[in-house]
C-alpha cells in the first residue's frame, strides 16, 4: 500500500473513527525511526481491546516541509501510515490547525515525535474522555526519556500559571524537577496539559478556533487549556498514563529564538485570557458580595486589572533584559527586546464591549479557572519553600 500523501492545498479529507494520533514532524526522521514503532504497536494494541465504539484508531504523521528525507522514509519504512504533506513550516500551531482541517474525528491526540510510548499509554485517557463528559483536554504523566523515573519539564504531572503568567508544574518549578514516587498519582484539573502529547475533543479544538497562529511555537498549548477553561470545559491529568520525552528535540533550551517565543507568546497569552479571567472573578465576588450584578462594571475591571499586570509582566522582563546584557548574553537581550516589540505588533487589547458579551454569553455557566496561583511563583520557588499543590 502507498502512503496516502494529501497536499496541503487539496480539500481531501481523511476520515478516522476513534482517535486521530497525529505527530507534526519537522526534520525529525530519527525520532520517527526510533519512536514510530511502538506507537503503531501501542495503537494497533488499543484498537483490538475495542474501548471506543465509535471505531478504529490511528497514527498518521503530518509533515512541515521537512528537508531531512523524513518523507522518503515513511514511504520505505512506513508504507502503510497515512501522511499530510504541507507546503512549508507553519509551526505546530499552524501545522497542527492545517492537520487538524483534514481530519475527522471525535479525539485528536496531538504527540510529538521524541516521544515513547509503553503498550497501554492511550487506554487511560480514552476511557477517561469517554467517562468525564466535562473534561475537554486531558494528558497523561510525562517522563524524561533518559531517566524514566524523572518527571520532564515539558509537562510533568500537569500545569499550574502564577499571576504573572509563569508556567509552572506538579513535579517540576523553574528547573528543578522531582523523582516520580508516586505524589501525583490521582487523576486531577489542572491549568494546563502539556503540547508534547494532549488529547482534545474535535468538538472543544474546533469551537476554540483551534491553535493560536500567531504563536508558531512554545506556549500554544497553555493559551489552548486557558481558552478550554473560560469556555467551560476541565483539563485534566491522567496519571494512569505515562509517556516518556526526551524534550529539546527541535530547540534546544539555550536558543535565542525559543527565548523570544516563550516571552512573547507569554505576553500574548495573556492579553488573550486574563481580562476575561479577572471579569469572571469580579462577577462571583459582585454576586458573594450580594451586590447587584454589573457585567460591565465587572468587564471594566477586569480589562483594567489585565492590563496592569501585562504591564508589570512587562516590568519583570525587562529587569530580566537588563541581567542579560549585564551577563554578557546580548542575544538573549535582544530576544526579550524583539518579543516585546512583536507583542505589542500582534495583540489584540480586548475592550470591555467584548468582556461584557463573553459574560453575557456565560453568565449562567459555572466557569472556574483550576491552577491559577494567585502569588508570584519566581520569588517563592527561589526562596528554597518546597511548592505545594
Amino acid at each position: 500500500m502507498n502512503t496516502a500523501s494529501i497536499k496541503e492545498t487539496t480539500d481531501t479529507v481523511l476520515e478516522v473513527k476513534g482517535v486521530a494520533v497525529v505527530i507534526l514532524n519537522w526534520n525529525g526522521r530519527h525520532f520517527l525511526e526510533k519512536f514510530l514503532p511502538a506507537l503503531l504497536r501501542s495503537v494497533e494494541c488499543f484498537n483490538t481491546k475495542g474501548i471506543l465504539s465509535e471505531g478504529r484508531s490511528e497514527v498518521i504523521v503530518a509533515d512541515n516541509a521537512s528537508d531531512d528525507g523524513s518523507m522518503e522514509m515513511m514511504r520505505q519504512s512506513f508504507p502503510d501510515v497515512r501522511t499530510l504533506i504541507l507546503d512549508r513550516n507553519y509551526g505546530f500551531t499552524g501545522g497542527y490547525n492545517k492537520a487538524f482541517e483534514r481530519i475527522r474525528c471525535k479525539y485528536f491526540l496531538l504527540i510529538n515525535s521524541d516521544i515513547e510510548v509503553p503498550e497501554n499509554w492511550l487506554e487511560p485517557l480514552a476511557e477517561w474522555m469517554k467517562r468525564e463528559s466535562g473534561c475537554g483536554i486531558c494528558a497523561p504523566k510525562l517522563h524524561s526519556w533518559q531517566d524514566k523515573d524523572m518527571f520532564e519539564y515539558a509537562g510533568a504531572a500537569g500545569g499550574y500559571i502564577d499571576r504573572y503568567g509563569f508556567p509552572f508544574c506538579r513535579g517540576r518549578v523553574l528547573k528543578r524537577l522531582e523523582r516520580d514516587e508516586g505524589q501525583y498519582d490521582e487523576p486531577a484539573d489542572v491549568f494546563w496539559a502539556t503540547g508534547a502529547c494532549l488529547m482534545i475533543r474535535s468538538s472543544v479544538y474546533s469551537g476554540l478556533g483551534g491553535l493560536d497562529e500567531r504563536f508558531f511555537a512554545h506556549m500554544e498549548e497553555i493559551d489552548l487549556c486557558w481558552r478550554a477553561q473560560l469556555a467551560g470545559w476541565r483539563v485534566c491529568v491522567v496519571p494512569q498514563s505515562t509517556v516518556y520525552h526526551i524534550g529539546g528535540g527541535t530547540l534546544p533550551q539555550d536558543s535565542p529564538w525559543k527565548l523570544y517565543l516563550n516571552f512573547r507568546n507569554n505576553l500574548l497569552m495573556l492579553d488573550n485570557n486574563l481580562a476575561k479571567t479577572y471579569a469572571l472573578e469580579e462577577v462571583k465576588r459582585q454576586k458573594k458580595d450580594g451586590d447587584k450584578v454589573d457585567l460591565m462594571a465587572a468587564a471594566v475591571k477586569g480589562t483594567r486589572k489585565a492590563r496592569r499586570t501585562i504591564m508589570t509582566r512587562m516590568l519583570i522582563d525587562g529587569c530580566a533584559a537588563a541581567m542579560y546584557l549585564l551577563s554578557l548574553k546580548p542575544g538573549y537581550f535582544r530576544s526579550v527586546i524583539k518579543a516585546h516589540k512583536d507583542f505589542r505588533r500582534l495583540r489584540t487589547v480586548p475592550e470591555p464591549g467584548a468582556i461584557t458579551d463573553y459574560l453575557k454569553k456565560n453568565e449562567n455557566e459555572e466557569i472556574k479557572i483550576q491552577g491559577f496561583y494567585r502569588g508570584w511563583m519566581i520569588p517563592h520557588a527561589l526562596s528554597g519553600r518546597k511548592m505545594k499543590f
